[in-house]
C-alpha cells in the first residue's frame, strides 16, 4: 500500500501564480478582436479597469468554488495590497481551509483526480479534483478555530469581527505573513463569510461551544454580517462587484442594495459587475443566473456588467493582471471599512 509521503509529496506544491510577472495588457486586448469567451473575458477587463479607475467606487470581490487550493491565493493579496478590492465575500472554505491553513504553515500539493479515494481516506488525505491536503493538518487548523474563539469574550460575532481576530492571532503570533486573511487585516479590509460554519472554522466553534458545559460562548450572528456589509454599501453608495463563481456571496453581495432599501436607504443598484463562472442559467440556480436576471431584482445595473463562462484559474488573473498592469488602480483611496465597522 502507498504511504502518505507517496502523495503528499513536497516537490510537487500547489505555487501561487504572481499577476505582477506577466504583462498580460496586450494579450487580453488582443482577445477583445476575437470572439466567444476570450471576447467577453476581455470586456470584462475592461469593466475591472473602468472599476479601478472610478476613485468613486468600492469594489467587492466574492470568492466562491475552490480558489486557494488551485493557486490564486497571490491574486487575491496583491489584489488587498494594491488598493484593488475594499471587501471580500468568501465561502469558509477559500478563506479558512485554505487560506489560514497555509498560513499556519501547510500545504496544498499537485495530485490527481485518477486515484482511488479510499486509499486516500485510509492515509486521511483529502482530495480536491487534482490537489490534495493532509486531513491531520486541516484538524489542527479546526483546534486553532477553537483555540482563538476560547480566548475571546464570548458574545455573538459577525464572521466579518472572528476573521479579523484570526488575522490579529497570526500577527500576534508571527505567522501567516502573505496570507489573505493577514493582508486583509493589516489593510483593514473586511472579509465576510456569510456560510461560516460550513468550513473548518465550524469544526473549531463546534469543539469550543461543547467544551464551554453550558457555559457562555463565542457565536456567528449571521444578521449582523448581512447589517455590517450593508453598512458599506451606505457609506459608499457607488460600488461594483467581481464575482469568481456564485453561491452565498454572490447572492449576498447583491442583496445589499436591497437591503440599503429595506433601511429607508436611498441606494443605486452595483454600478459595475463581471461574474467568472462555469455555471449554467438554464435550471434556474443562482451560481448561473446572470447579470441581467440580478437586474430585475434590483440589484446590478446592466450599463456595465459581463458574464464570462470560464474556469476561474484561467480567467481570475488575466482580468486582474490587466487591471494590475494598466496601472488603473494607482490613486484608489484606501478605503478601511474595517476601521469604519469596528468603531461604530
Amino acid at each position: 500500500m502507498a504511504e502518505k509521503k507517496d502523495y503528499l509529496n513536497p516537490a510537487k506544491l500547489v505555487e501561487h501564480i504572481d499577476i505582477k510577472k506577466y504583462n498580460v495588457v496586450s494579450m487580453v486586448e488582443d482577445m477583445g478582436k476575437m470572439a466567444f469567451q476570450a471576447r467577453n473575458l476581455h470586456r470584462a477587463a475592461e469593466i475591472f479597469k473602468m472599476m479601478l479607475e472610478d476613485k468613486e467606487c468600492a469594489i467587492y470581490l466574492t470568492l466562491a468554488g475552490s480558489l486557494i487550493s488551485a493557486g490564486l491565493k497571490k491574486v487575491v493579496v496583491d489584489m488587498i495590497e494594491n488598493n484593488m478590492c475594499d471587501a471580500i465575500v468568501s465561502t469558509g472554505a477559500n478563506i479558512i481551509d485554505q487560506d489560514f491553513l497555509e498560513a499556519l504553515g501547510f500545504y496544498h500539493y499537485q495530485g490527481s483526480q485518477f486515484v482511488d479515494d479510499n486509499e486516500l481516506r485510509d492515509l486521511m488525505i483529502d482530495r480536491i479534483y487534482d490537489t490534495y491536503i493532509d486531513e491531520e493538518e486541516l484538524r489542527v487548523c479546526d483546534m486553532t478555530v477553537a483555540e482563538i474563539a476560547n480566548s475571546l469574550e464570548p458574545r455573538p460575532y459577525s464572521s466579518r469581527e472572528f476573521i479579523e481576530e484570526m488575522g490579529k492571532w497570526l500577527v500576534d503570533n508571527n505567522r501567516g505573513e502573505g496570507s489573505i486573511i493577514r493582508t486583509a487585516y493589516e489593510k483593514g479590509v473586511p472579509i465576510f463569510v456569510p456560510a461560516f460554519s460550513d468550513c473548518s472554522a465550524g469544526f473549531g466553534l463546534v469543539h469550543h461551544q461543547f467544551h464551554q458545559k453550558g457555559g457562555e460562548v463565542v457565536s456567528i450572528d449571521s444578521a449582523k454580517d448581512f447589517l455590517e456589509l450593508t453598512k458599506t454599501k451606505i457609506k459608499n453608495p457607488v460600488s461594483g462587484i467581481y464575482m469568481l463563481g456564485g453561491g452565498v456571496p454572490k447572492n449576498f453581495t447583491q442583496d445589499i442594495v436591497v437591503a440599503c432599501e429595506v433601511l429607508e436607504f436611498e441606494a443605486d443598484m452595483h454600478k459595475y459587475a463581471i461574474q467568472v463562472t462555469v455555471a449554467d442559467e438554464r435550471d434556474g440556480a443562482l451560481s448561473g443566473s446572470t447579470l441581467k436576471e440580478a437586474s430585475s431584482w434590483g440589484k446590478v445595473s446592466t450599463t456595465y456588467e459581463q458574464m464570462v463562462y470560464s474556469e476561474a484559474t484561467i480567467a481570475f488573473p488575466l482580468i486582474t493582471g490587466y487591471g494590475y498592469h494598466t496601472g488603473a488602480y494607482k490613486g484608489r483611496p484606501e478605503r478601511r471599512f474595517s476601521d469604519m465597522l469596528n468603531e461604530e
